[in-house]
C-alpha cells in the first residue's frame, strides 16, 4: 500500500498549478496566430461582401431600399439596437458610413492601428446589419459577433502591419537609433474623441449601455498605455495595462472558442430532431432549389445519387454534433475541422453561398494548431520572396546591381506588444 500524500505537499502542488495557469494567462496573449488568422477572415469577408454589393448598397442599406429609414426608426427605437445611419437619413451620410466601413474592414485585414480600425470595424458592421435586419444569409450573424469580438483581442501581433512597424522600431532601439516618431497614431486617438464625445452626449448609441461604456473605457484606456508605454516603460502602472490586455485578449478568444463549439452543437441538435436529416435526404431538397444552385449540372449529378445524398446528410450531422467533444483529443479534433471546413466549401460551390462560408471558415481558424499555421506562413512569406525577387529582377535594366535595402527586414512571425497609440 502507498503511503498517503501530505495534505501540505498536495496544497503546495495545487497552490503552484494555479499559480502557473494564471502566470499563462496573464503573461501573455494566447493563440497569436489564430486570432491573427480571425482577424484577416473575418474582414476580409467583409471587404468582399461590401464590394460585391456596392453596385446595390442603395437598396440593400440605403435610402432606396424596401426596409425604409422610418421603419428602421421605428424598429430600433423599441429594440434599442446601435446603428450610426440612424443619425441621419442622408444619402451623403450613408455613403460616408459605407466608405469608412469598406477601408476600415481592408486596415483591419492588413493590420494597420488595429486597435482604431477594429473599433471602426465594429461600428460599421453593426451600423450596416441593424439598418437592414432582414439581410443577410447566416453568415452575417458570424461576422457580427466576431466584429465585437475582435475589438478585445490583440490580434495584430503576427502577420500585420502593425507587428512590422513595432519591430522595426526594436531594431531602432537594438541600434541605439532615435525611436521613430509616432504621428499617426495621437492624430487617430484624437480624431475617434472628437466623434465619440458629440455622439455620447447627443444618445447616438441607441438604448444600449455597454456599447458607450466600452469604447470611452478603450480610448481612454489607449490613451493612457500610449502615455504610460512612451514616458514610463517601467513602471508599475504600465505593466498592469499589459496584463489587463492579456486577460481580455485570452478571455475573448475563449469566447470565440464557446461561440463556435455552441453554433455547432445548437445547429446539429435541431438537426437530428427534423425528418429530413433523420431519414437522410436533407441535403437532397437545397440541391434542387435553382436559387441555390450555381452549378445546375454539378448540384444535378449530386442529387441524382442516393448513396451521396444520404452520406453527406448523415455526415453533417456527426460531425457537427460531434465536434465539442473533440476537443479534448488534439488527433480527433484536426480530422473533423478538416471535415468542417470541407463541408463549408461545399456549401459555397454548390449552393452558392461563399460569404457564408467564408465566415464560418474563418470562425473555425480559431481551432486550427499552432504549427500548421507557422509552417503556412513560411509558405506564404517563401512564395511572397520569390515574387518580389522576380519583380525586381525584371524591373532591372542589364548589367544593373540589386540595391541593398536601407532597412532591416521585419521578422516573418512580427510580434511586438504594441506600445502605439491605437496602434
Amino acid at each position: 500500500m502507498s503511503a498517503p500524500v501530505p495534505v501540505r505537499e498536495s496544497t503546495g502542488a495545487v497552490g503552484r498549478s494555479l499559480a502557473r495557469a494564471v502566470q499563462r494567462v496573464t503573461a501573455s496573449p494566447l493563440g497569436a496566430y489564430q486570432s491573427a488568422v480571425v482577424r484577416i477572415g473575418v474582414s476580409a469577408t467583409y471587404l468582399l461582401f461590401l464590394l460585391r454589393e456596392l453596385p446595390h448598397r442603395h437598396e440593400l442599406y440605403g435610402p432606396e431600399g424596401p426596409w425604409s429609414w422610418d421603419m428602421a426608426h421605428r424598429l430600433i427605437a423599441n429594440n434599442g439596437s446601435f446603428t450610426v445611419l440612424m443619425w441621419s437619413d442622408s444619402t451623403i451620410w450613408f455613403e460616408a458610413v459605407y466608405a469608412i466601413t469598406l477601408v476600415s474592414a481592408a486596415l483591419l485585414m492588413t493590420g494597420w492601428r488595429t486597435r482604431a480600425t477594429s473599433v471602426l470595424f465594429m461600428a460599421g458592421v453593426l451600423s450596416l446589419q441593424n439598418r437592414s435586419i432582414f439581410m443577410g444569409d447566416g453568415g452575417d450573424n458570424v461576422i457580427h459577433l466576431m466584429a465585437v469580438y475582435l475589438v478585445l483581442t490583440r490580434c495584430a501581433r503576427v502577420w500585420s502591419l502593425d507587428a512590422r512597424r513595432l519591430s522595426r522600431s526594436a531594431v531602432c532601439r537594438a541600434q541605439a537609433g532615435p525611436p521613430a516618431r509616432d504621428v499617426a497614431g495621437p492624430v487617430l486617438w484624437a480624431l475617434l474623441g472628437c466623434v465619440l464625445l458629440p455622439a455620447t452626449l447627443i444618445g447616438g448609441f441607441g438604448g444600449t449601455w455597454w456599447m458607450p461604456s466600452l469604447l470611452w473605457v478603450l480610448w481612454l484606456g489607449n490613451g493612457a498605455w500610449w502615455v504610460l508605454s512612451r514616458y514610463a516603460p517601467g513602471h508599475e502602472l504600465r505593466a498592469l495595462f499589459d496584463v489587463l490586455a492579456n486577460l481580455a485578449h485570452n478571455a475573448a478568444l475563449l469566447v470565440i472558442m464557446a461561440e463556435v463549439c455552441l453554433v455547432y452543437a445548437t445547429a446539429g441538435w435541431y438537426k437530428i430532431q427534423g425528418s429530413r436529416w433523420q431519414d437522410g435526404t436533407a441535403i437532397y431538397y437545397p440541391l434542387k432549389l435553382d436559387y441555390f444552385a450555381p452549378w445546375p449540372g454539378l448540384s444535378g449529378l449530386l442529387a441524382s445519387s442516393a448513396l451521396a445524398v444520404m452520406v453527406l446528410t448523415y455526415a453533417t450531422v456527426i460531425v457537427q454534433v460531434a465536434f465539442p467533444f473533440t476537443l479534448f483529443n488534439r488527433r480527433v479534433k484536426n480530422v473533423l475541422l478538416v471535415l468542417m471546413i470541407g463541408e463549408h466549401a461545399g456549401i459555397a460551390l454548390l449552393l452558392g453561398l461563399p460569404f457564408f462560408s467564408m465566415a464560418m471558415i474563418a470562425a473555425d481558424a480559431v481551432f486550427l494548431p499552432t504549427v500548421f499555421l507557422v509552417w503556412l506562413g513560411e509558405r506564404v512569406w517563401h512564395v511572397r520572396q520569390r515574387l518580389f525577387s522576380r519583380a525586381a529582377g525584371r524591373l532591372r535594366l542589364p548589367g544593373q546591381r540589386r540595391a541593398v535595402p536601407d532597412v532591416e527586414e521585419a521578422p516573418r512571425g512580427g510580434g511586438g506588444s504594441g506600445h502605439t497609440l491605437v496602434g
